[in-house]
This record gives C-alpha cells, sequence and structure tokens, in this order.
C-alpha cells in the first residue's frame, strides 16, 4: 500500500523533473534545483542536515547542500524517487510517514505555486484529514514565533491554537492551505484571516514553521 509521503515523494519528483532545475520556487533564493538539492541532503546526509535545527550547524548544511546542488539535476531526482538509502532512519516506513509527509507536500506546492500558470491541486479526505493531524501536534511549534495569537481552524469548525496572544487572528481554510500558512507561506495559502487588521498583517508577516 503506497503511503501518504510516498505518493507526495513521487509527485515531486515528477514535478521537480517536468518543471526544470531554474524553475523558481517559493523558497527565497532557490530554484528548482536548490530544492532538489535540500531534499536530498536532508535525507542522506544527517550529519549536515542537524544544521536545520542547530543554528550552530547551519554554515555546514548550507556549503552541503550547494555541493549537492552542483550535482547532475537527474541524478538529484533519482535520489528523491527512490528515497532514502537502506541504513537512513527515513527508510523505516512509520517515520518516513511521519516525517515526510508534509515535508514533501509543502515543498511540492513551494514549486507548483511558484509557476504562472499553476492551477488548484485537489486534496482527498483522507489525505486532508492526515495533514490536519499532523497540524494538531505541531501547531504550537510553528506558531512559536507569531507576535499575535493565532488560531487555525477548519471549515467545519474544528481548530487548534497555534500559539496564545492577544489579539487574536483566526486563520480559516482547508487543512492543506493551512499547513502551508503554518510552514511560513502565508501569502500563499487559500485561507481567510480574521482579526484587528494589524493583528492579521503582523500575522502574515510572521516567520512561522521549525
Amino acid at each position: 500500500m503506497t503511503t501518504h509521503a510516498q505518493r507526495e515523494r513521487l509527485l515531486l519528483a515528477d514535478l521537480l523533473e517536468h518543471s526544470g532545475p531554474d524553475a523558481p520556487t517559493l523558497c527565497e533564493g532557490w530554484t528548482a534545483r536548490d530544492l532538489a538539492a535540500h531534499v536530498v541532503v536532508r535525507e542522506r546526509r544527517g550529519d549536515a542536515a542537524a544544521g536545520l535545527i542547530v543554528p550552530q550547524l547551519a554554515d555546514r548544511l548550507e556549503r552541503v547542500r550547494g555541493e549537492y546542488a552542483r550535482r547532475p539535476y537527474e541524478e538529484l531526482i533519482r535520489l528523491i524517487r527512490t528515497g532514502p538509502p537502506r541504513l537512513s532512519p527515513f527508510a523505516l516506513k512509520q517515520l518516513d510517514e511521519a516525517s515526510n509527509t508534509v515535508e514533501f507536500y509543502v515543498h511540492t506546492e513551494d514549486l507548483r505555486r511558484a509557476q504562472p500558470d499553476w492551477t488548484p491541486r485537489g486534496i482527498d479526505p483522507v489525505f486532508a484529514d492526515a495533514l490536519w493531524s499532523r497540524l494538531e501536534r505541531a501547531a504550537r511549534v510553528l506558531g512559536r514565533r507569531s507576535p499575535v495569537g493565532l488560531v487555525l481552524r477548519r471549515p467545519d469548525g474544528q481548530t487548534v491554537v497555534a500559539h496564545r496572544g492577544s489579539p487574536v487572528v483566526t486563520v480559516t481554510g482547508e487543512p492543506s492551505e493551512l499547513t502551508l500558512f503554518a510552514f511560513g507561506r502565508q501569502a500563499a495559502a487559500d485561507v481567510l484571516a480574521e482579526g484587528e487588521k494589524s493583528a492579521v498583517a503582523e500575522a502574515y508577516s510572521a516567520r512561522l514553521g521549525v
């Protein structure tokens, strides 16, 4: 049975191949090639990927990512499509599903939504619930730098508090769009933000995400 992470992995690889190495992304300063290198390093170079969470190692991470970005683009896509090496923790299906479902979804949208002719993607209810479940668990971490109170709400009324504070901004949208918002892609997310005008502006400019 194909997992959400496996499906999103293949979608990302296909989109990278179709878009080409110089395609823009929503990640500031990154082309599709840079994004592909990031994904490969995160999965295959744990010694460097630690820089994603340890500031002191960020320079090393960027150096290694740059080395991978200089590899043939086709090789990067192949490494993404085939997945992590057997001894990698990400090779465990449970960890892959837990760690990569959202990672690959967000990066696929980073590439899709940076293109001038992009169109909305249909999200099936099962995947929407999977994204919501992960968002519920991670919301406090993702919203920790919000300067205002931040509540994320599905159209059916389910809510999660991403940050406690006042004034409060309530952001309503589908789980897929709320995920993008919470991961710092506020401008690209199809959501409705309600609250004081200045507070909404602060929520949109906040450095949300990991």
